[in-house]
């Protein structure tokens, strides 16, 4: 592993940033664009979906490491966010902010697959689940300091002025970790320009499951958090940073428990604790007897700052707070699923199309959950939301026990060029 610790301390970097800029921008964007452009609802939904477009098109990242190593493209796609939150600072019209929202969009969707596989073609597929843990804690940790950074500066500085020091500070850490390494963590490999093989099916349609029970989480249960139990947006953004501070230390415990006990059983676990969660998601609201009694939960301050404000909240509330805090830790076993792909990769050429397309798979479920979803919700009620949410965890659940490893797995390692 100390042979290839200036590769991973680049990744550290890069991820470390990205992530920092990513909390900024979608903690701050929407409450911009109601307060200082004035759009409406139709529009924030339509910048949104708008936004998911570069995930979609995540598969193009496969063709541009035709030309360019794995490192130019994560650390040129870093820039580019940078860039587009930059611009936000100059946005006065609807079209404008649609444009900046693409452009950070574009550059966080492609960071996303080049970082990885630099991963997984670095570190061999006993160490991957430890190291993408470990990724995922500085993640977590990135988090909570975006969010403290926000409640130190938005209210002296304003909107404009954070976005633009935010920006010009991703795009400088990009430059420098762009000359910082120049090399991929493997040498020049010959490379396939159609990626899409029948022998990770499974790989492609656990991808879109993921995506689908994301979104209907983070969609539907935020939604019914806010319009059923009155959920401030304080409480949410507190849930937030609750959530990044237990991955802080956790997600480094995840990596271990991947690496001894292996993928399919800990995402059989996953999918199996999910449906469960799914079911409360359903079964709770139904309740009436953990709807009677309110409880006033305590708020938090230190002199005029608010850190926690008080609110009353009934049993059933509690619960499924509960419930959505142990949903975001369960969705950081995600990174599983890279490496097991690692595993029955054929070489590593074919690292990089693939995690891209992945990604493609994945933001499928972007365009579609969100609108059947909210069909399903208007039209018989939202319990059957989730009752489908439940339907895609045992499916997901069942489509699990159909991986295997084979005996000799692909291990990569960086070439001595490097």
């Amino acid at each position: 592993m100390a042979r290839y610790r200036s590769i991973l301390i680049t990744v550290a970097l890069g991820y470390f940033v990205w992530t920092l800029g990513f909390r900024i921008w979608e903690s701050t964007f929407n409450n911009f664009a109601v307060e200082e452009i004035g759009v409406s609802a139709a529009q924030i939904g339509l910048i949104h979906a708008i936004r998911e477009v570069p995930g979609l098109l995540g598969f193009l990242a496969g063709f541009l490491v035709l030309w360019l190593t794995e490192f130019h493209l994560a650390h040129l796609s870093l820039a580019l966010m940078g860039l587009g939150i930059f611009l936000n600072a100059g946005v006065h019209g609807f079209p404008a902010l649609v444009a900046a929202a693409f452009l950070m969009s574009t550059g966080f969707h492609f960071f996303m697959p080049a970082n990885s596989s630099i991963v997984l073609m670095t570190v061999g597929s006993e160490e991957a689940p430890r190291v993408l843990g470990r990724l995922n804690s500085l993640s977590a940790a990135a988090s909570v300091i975006g969010t403290l950074i926000i409640f130190g500066t938005l209210g002296r500085w304003g909107y404009r002025s954070l976005f633009q020091v935010v920006g010009l500070v991703i795009i400088g850490c990009a430059l420098l970790l762009l000359f910082f390494r120049q090399t991929p963590a493997r040498g020049r490999l010959p490379r396939r320009s159609a990626p899409l093989r029948r022998r990770y099916w499974l790989y492609y349609t656990l991808q879109i499951l993921f995506g689908s029970r994301r979104h209907i989480f983070t969609t539907f249960a935020v939604y019914l958090l806010i319009r059923e139990y009155r959920v401030t947006a304080q409480v949410i953004t507190l849930l937030y940073l609750f959530n990044s501070l237990l991955g802080t230390y956790l997600n480094q415990v995840f990596g271990q428990i991947v690496a001894r006990f292996g993928e399919r059983p800990v995402l059989t676990v996953n999918f199996a604790l999910l449906a469960l969660i799914f079911l409360g998601y359903v079964g709770i609201p139904q309740m009436p007897g953990l709807a009677s009694a309110v409880l006033q939960v305590p708020g938090l301050r230190i002199g005029s700052w608010v850190l926690f404000p008080a609110f009353p909240a009934t049993p059933a509330l509690l619960i499924l707070l509960g419930l959505f805090v142990l949903d975001n830790l369960l969705f950081n076993f995600s990174f599983a699923l890279e490496c097991y792909f690692q595993k029955i990769a054929l070489d590593r050429g074919e690292i990089t199309p693939n995690v891209a397309l992945g990604q493609t798979f994945n933001h499928v479920a972007a365009v579609i959950i969100p609108f059947v979803g909210g069909v399903i919700w208007e039209t018989v009620g939202p319990q059957y939301t989730f009752l489908a949410g439940i339907g895609i965890a045992l499916m997901a659940l069942g489509l699990t026990q159909w991986m295997r490893v084979p005996q000799r797995s692909f291990c990569p390692a960086p070439t001595s060029g490097d």
